[in-house]
């Protein structure tokens, strides 16, 4: 009778632990439930670049006077000047200027350097294609002025990530609760 009493007391116990156990799983899933989403829904919300940020360059034709300072600066000598002397006026005209953004690693030398501030950096960054051949711009694509974030109508922009978790964010352990701190 002892060994029987012993043994349901025994079953008990482990089933109060299993429940305890299971209402831990439940309270860890409700904690995650009461979350705001951690990501950004890319194509519809756009994180606005830093005042600094090194997008796709920007090219204008009739400021350039084909010195090629942007060639002799540029790490692996990336864009591409083509001119004729006017022997007539003493100067260079430029007939062509293009970038590969295949092969640019957007250090900004180029823009740096230019005598004439003909280049500058935009904050557009998306330059996913299909074919690596389309990445090659020239003068007339340079030009092109990119849409920016904020102006964009169809996008949410958002300036920073303060609506992410910011804080305290309790993590789940066995034996303590451990906090994690995301800036």
């Amino acid at each position: 009778m002892f060994t029987m009493v012993s043994g349901l007391q025994n079953y008990s116990e482990q089933a109060i632990q299993a429940a305890r156990y299971i209402g831990q799983g439940f309270m860890v899933t409700l904690d995650h439930m009461n979350r705001l989403p951690m990501t950004i829904q890319y194509p519809y919300e756009k994180l606005i670049p830093s005042e600094r940020f090194r997008g796709r360059i920007h090219f204008e034709f009739d400021k350039c006077i084909a010195c090629e300072v942007c060639v002799r600066v540029c790490p692996i000598n990336l864009p591409v000047v083509d001119w004729e002397l006017k022997k007539d006026i003493k100067k260079k005209q430029l007939k062509s200027y293009s970038i590969d953004f295949g092969i640019c690693i957007f250090c900004g030398n180029c823009v740096e350097y230019c005598p004439t501030n003909c280049l500058s950096m935009t904050e557009e960054y998306e330059l996913s294609i299909y074919d690596r051949h389309d990445l090659n711009y020239d003068q007339i694509a340079l030009g092109r002025l990119p849409i920016s974030v904020i102006e964009d109508s169809t996008i949410k922009t958002i300036s920073n990530l303060s609506y992410l978790s910011k804080g305290n964010i309790k993590g789940h352990s066995n034996s303590r609760n451990v906090t994690k701190f995301f800036c």
